[in-house]
């Protein structure tokens, strides 16, 4: 992704002025649409033979169609799903699209993803200013199960203008009136007459766009809606997908890297002779924080961080998993910030019998399969960066900062991710790898092992909440409080993302605030007459960011396991207990659906059936679990089923492909996926620390995608929480006690 752009935010229709910006031969033309903002023209580059349209497609003279996207491709499908919208409306033969990756620009900027990843940050920036945002820092971001959301409409108006762009340069040809034409399979066709994308797209920059600009008709031929082949799946099979460790430069060099531990740390110690005698070794360069070895291969350059046998000072307090559970505790039992409310809480509490429970979850790790990794060329005062990043942007601005040039002499060219789940959202490996490539003057790949990618994780954070409600004489919830310590993650993600950026950072210096992100998905979507939501900042002392579905990975968790208990409490089947006070019907559709589906048996003490919910991100999800304990002590989960309903789906396997990996996703996190903390360093080194399921714990699973007409929902973090309250619900089924920590094991009652 080269400096500059993102998407062409067309609110209003598109307007019969047009802007024809030329290029020569060898860079084709270039189609500006008057309504997008004058200093937010696209700056796109195309082939000989290609000519662009607006900032979403180029169409080349043998019919090939190129769609450009923003968002960073980390296994969710956008490389399919996004171009798929435009191809339905454009007519495409999906045969012959392809994509690329847009440059940074504006025009492309999520501010839907913003709004979901800083959720309340800007809370006290007046609504104008908010709105715009995105757009004027030209935020590029892939977070919140956004892209279709946030984009569809950008791209139904770019295939749409494209279309009878080369329908009025065929009709002209033919001598009929355009709207008389249509378009399928890479053909504009009129009766038994077609003529190929391919020897029309040059002419069809002297055309004008029509006022409004007409979306196409009928169900013949469409794309959308289809189980269309995803196009990253081949390159990816075949080992041709570029990823960041696949890049290679001329005279490149390889970097590992070894940091210090969590805290104030710096580096006071290395044994440089030790290293140098390491074949291969050419250079050890020394930071506050961390200290990089440059070999001529990985291998070498990781046994000579071994053989520097470096040593960090920490000051300050002492990490461990105790004094992070203590921090926890002590914020919760200290005061709170309200969230939300409804009601008179206190009146419905005093002098009543209350129902209450704690709950406690760990930190989590990513644990992607790709370490972070990043190459660099620093050349004349320039940088340019190879990296998986889901905020190229940020990238670039944080690899400026750290060599003390400016962002616009750094160009990102962001690459394929072997997954993230939000970890590619931070930068310390740009950081890292500018600064080396400085140092050595010539290209640097910088790769960090899977020890340093564990031990330096942006974790989920821990959280511990008390729950309390009051129950009515027929079983109803009268009131309901959830009380949630958690670390101000929201904040600190925004403060330290977005450190350029002066509104940002204005919003986050405002006192009395809460972290909304940090309860996020705590308000309840049940009818209750009061509620209220408190959060209670915690410190713990550990960098915590954003991980899959965020704070509702665990805010779930509370609240689900919360309800099948007051089910308990009240006599009540908890599948009917959720229904009677679901305001949502679409939700309770799932919740129906998945119990015919599950052959729900009532939660009935040793069916080992477990049900939970959510509503998120404009989708709703019910799941069905059946688990047992193993001897005792490990839990098994032996069956999943899930009831999805997530609005009009673009491409229906890549919806239940996410679901299916959400639901695997969440069940890892319930089993295991965390780590404690020894003297400021995290415990889990390797995969095997984390004890994630392997391919023979996956459970049997099924999945019911509810057909709908809504506007599409998020998918790609939908099913990750309501797994891990589903699994404890039927663990207590099974085994008549209940599991209230995450991760789960027996002795976590």
């Amino acid at each position: 992704m080269a400096k500059g752009g993102i998407s062409d935010k067309i609110k209003h229709g598109v307007t019969r002025r047009g802007l024809l910006i030329g290029g020569g031969a060898g860079t084709g033309l270039l189609i500006a649409w008057a309504i997008w903002p004058r200093k937010y023209l696209p700056n796109l580059t195309a082939v000989a033979g290609e000519t662009i349209f607006g900032a979403w497609l180029k169409i080349g003279e043998d019919g090939h169609v190129t769609v450009v996207v923003p968002q960073a491709e980390h296994g969710q499908g956008v490389y399919t799903t996004m171009p798929q919208i435009v191809a339905d409306e454009l007519g495409a033969d999906w045969r012959r699209v392809g994509v690329e990756p847009a440059p940074l620009n504006p025009l492309y900027a999520n501010d839907l993803g913003a709004g979901e990843l800083f959720e309340g940050v800007f809370a006290g920036i007046p609504e104008a200013l908010k709105r715009t945002h995105a757009t004027r820092t030209a935020l590029v971001l892939t977070a919140g199960s956004s892209s279709i959301r946030n984009f569809e409409g950008d791209l139904r108006q770019a295939g749409a203008a494209a279309r009878v762009l080369l329908s009025k340069v065929a009709a002209g040809r033919w001598g009929v009136d355009w709207p008389e034409c249509t378009t399928q399979a890479g053909f504009v066709i009129h009766g038994k007459k077609k003529l190929g994308f391919g020897i029309l797209a040059a002419d069809a920059a002297s055309e004008s766009i029509p006022d409004p600009l007409p979306l196409r008709q009928g169900d013949a031929g469409r794309l959308s809606g289809q189980s269309l082949p995803r196009i990253d799946v081949p390159s990816k099979v075949d080992g041709s997908a570029g990823f960041a460790g696949d890049v290679r430069l001329p005279d490149m060099v390889f970097a590992a890297i070894r940091q210090g531990p969590v805290g104030d740390t710096r580096l006071t110690k290395i044994n440089r002779p030790a290293a140098s005698k390491i074949r291969g070794v050419l250079e050890v360069i020394e930071q506050p924080r961390w200290v990089a070895v440059v070999a001529n291969n990985w291998w070498a350059a990781n046994r000579a961080l071994d053989a520097l046998l470096p040593t960090f000072e920490t000051s300050g307090a002492i990490i461990n998993t105790d004094s992070i559970n203590a921090a926890l505790s002590a914020a919760l039992a200290g005061p709170g910030q309200r969230m939300a409310a409804q009601g008179d809480l206190a009146a419905v509490f005093k002098g009543a019998q209350v129902v209450t429970a704690d709950y406690q979850v760990g930190l989590a790790a990513h644990a992607a399969l790709e370490t972070m990794t990043a190459t660099a060329r620093f050349d004349k005062g320039r940088l340019e960066l190879w990296l998986p990043t889901l905020a190229p942007g940020l990238a670039r601005a944080a690899a400026a900062a750290a060599i003390g040039i400016s962002p616009d002499s750094v160009i990102v060219h962001p690459m394929l991710i072997g997954g993230s789940f939000g970890a590619n959202l931070e930068h310390q490996v740009a950081e890292q790898a500018a600064v080396i490539a400085q140092r050595m003057k010539r290209p640097v790949q910088l790769v960090w092992s899977r020890y340093e990618d564990l031990l330096h994780d942006r974790y989920r954070p821990p959280a511990a909440a008390r729950m309390t409600a009051r129950l009515g004489p027929n079983g109803t919830i009268m009131g309901w409080l959830a009380k949630i310590a958690a670390p101000n993650t929201g904040r600190e993600i925004a403060n330290r993302l977005t450190v350029n950026d002066a509104a940002v950072h204005a919003a986050l210096a405002l006192e009395g605030r809460g972290d909304p992100y940090a309860v996020a998905g705590a308000l309840p979507f049940y009818r209750f007459p009061a509620y209220a939501v408190d959060h209670h900042p915690a410190e713990i002392g550990v960098p915590t960011g954003h991980w899959r579905s965020g704070a509702h990975s665990y805010t779930a968790f509370f609240n689900e396991c919360f309800l099948d208990e007051l089910a308990h409490v009240a006599g009540t089947e908890p599948l009917s207990f959720r229904v009677s006070i679901t305001a949502e019907p679409r939700l309770v559709r799932c919740l129906s659906t998945v119990a015919a589906l599950g052959g729900w048996e009532g939660g009935v003490p040793g069916s080992a059936q477990g049900i939970a919910c959510h509503s998120f991100r404009g989708s709703h999800i019910a799941v069905l679990a059946e688990a047992h304990f193993e001897d005792g002590q490990r839990p098994v989960v032996d069956r999943l089923v899930a009831a999805v309903d997530c609005g009009r789906q673009i491409n229906p396997d890549i919806v239940r492909q996410q679901i299916e990996g959400g639901l695997i996703f969440g069940m890892a996190g319930a089993l295991g996926g965390s780590t404690g903390f020894t003297e400021n360093v995290a415990d889990a080194r390797s995969f095997a620390d984390l004890r994630l399921p392997r391919l023979a714990d996956i459970p049997d699973i099924t999945i019911e995608m509810i057909r709908s007409e809504a506007e599409p929902g998020g998918v790609a973090e939908l099913a990750v929480p309501p797994v891990a309250p589903a699994i404890a619900n039927a663990l207590q089924a099974s085994a008549g006690f209940r599991l209230r920590r995450l991760p789960f094991t027996a002795s976590a009652a």
